[in-house]
């Protein structure tokens, strides 16, 4: 089910015409379909390699300043048998485009990349088969996405970004497109994953109506996850680098108030959804993710990587990646949670849909 809502109110919306009385509603809602339950999700990034170079992210190809790791598999299984002793049931693999686990181009013949990362679903399946295995690794091949499915993955975290294609190309380089991205997300929901889509908000040259543009699409794609996060600058990335890109952008209140916004319209319209308070959020604002929660959010993602990587998994400047963002701290978590008004839940927490 999705709430209609005109384009003339979304925009009123996220202009702030009534934030008490939207965050309110959005509030009424997650907790009609959900209750007061905050589902965990153990994150694990498992490799900072990426083939791409997009002009935002810090882990971009061209960044020569960061110190590059891939965690093998017996680590990755060892991150799980923790965060399953903490009460973990969903684990999300992260990580960049990995030429080491990439795909054969064209959905060609089966790449040793699509062997290794299967190998590894397959394993994390057979060791936890009571629990959900989220894959967030790019941009593949329909054939790849099907036979990670086939080893185990059930959901798959794909933010689209930009869903205007001029927006998308001042964020990406000439050979990634929106078109592109758009097709893994249709491939992904036709298999059956459980799909998930986002944005970051307040990126430079973004507008109103590009953000528009998003809500009409998600409203077509019906995803079952949405995450969204303010955009932050990584000084070793274009973006991070460009005057002109940091005096497009919105200051750190104005973004954190538009996100919470967002978020808010976006429980509205999809009711059903899983939606994350992010680190971004919790980077941007002290108490950042107890004000998504209360905005509508209702999943949290703390990290389960080895503490010797967390700091080089590293999208943006400043990221939290220790103390309470940490999956080992669940009491100071679950009492963060408790005091925005809602309660730790450790099951598998797959989507209501009606």
């Amino acid at each position: 089910m999705t709430i209609k809502l005109s384009d003339l109110d979304k925009l009123q919306l996220l202009r702030g015409a009534s934030d008490e009385a939207l965050f309110a509603e959005a509030d009424r809602i997650r907790r009609e379909v959900y209750g007061d339950a905050v589902y965990l999700r153990g994150l694990i990034e498992f490799t900072n390699y990426c083939r791409n170079d997009c002009y935002y992210c810090g882990i971009r190809k061209g960044n020569r300043n960061l110190s590059r790791y891939r965690l093998d598999k017996e680590t990755i299984l060892g991150c799980c048998r923790e965060g399953y002793g903490l009460g973990y049931r969903t684990f999300v693999l992260q990580g960049g485009e990995d030429p080491y686990f990439a795909d054969a181009p064209h959905g060609g013949a089966v790449s040793d990349g699509d062997r290794r990362l299967c190998d590894i679903v397959a394993s994390i399946h057979e060791e936890f088969p009571d629990c959900a295995i989220t894959l967030s690794v790019g941009e593949r091949s329909r054939e790849s996405y099907q036979r990670l499915f086939e080893a185990g993955a059930r959901r798959y975290l794909l933010r689209h970004e930009a869903a205007s294609g001029e927006l998308y190309r001042t964020l990406h380089p000439a050979e990634m497109s929106i078109e592109n991205r758009k097709r893994c997300l249709y491939d992904l929901k036709d298999i059956g994953y459980q799909v998930g889509a986002g944005l970051m908000v307040g990126a430079p040259g973004q507008t109103l109506t590009h953000l528009l543009d998003d809500l009409h699409f998600m409203e077509d794609l019906k995803p079952d996850m949405i995450g969204i996060g303010p955009y932050l600058r990584h000084a070793d990335t274009p973006l991070g680098k460009s005057s002109a890109a940091c005096a497009q952008g919105l200051d750190k209140e104005e973004k954190l108030k538009l996100t919470l916004r967002l978020l808010a319209v976006l429980r509205i319209m999809f009711p059903y959804a899983l939606i994350p308070s992010t680190t971004a959020l919790g980077t941007i604002d002290p108490n950042g993710r107890e004000l998504g929660l209360k905005a509508g959010a209702n999943v949290v993602m703390p990290n389960l990587s080895p503490a010797e990587v967390r700091e080089q998994y590293e999208l943006y400047d400043n990221k939290i990646c220790t103390g309470e963002e940490s999956a080992q701290c669940r009491s100071c978590l679950e009492q963060r949670v408790m005091s925005a008004g809602y309660r730790i839940v450790t099951d598998i927490g797959d989507v209501k849909h009606e």
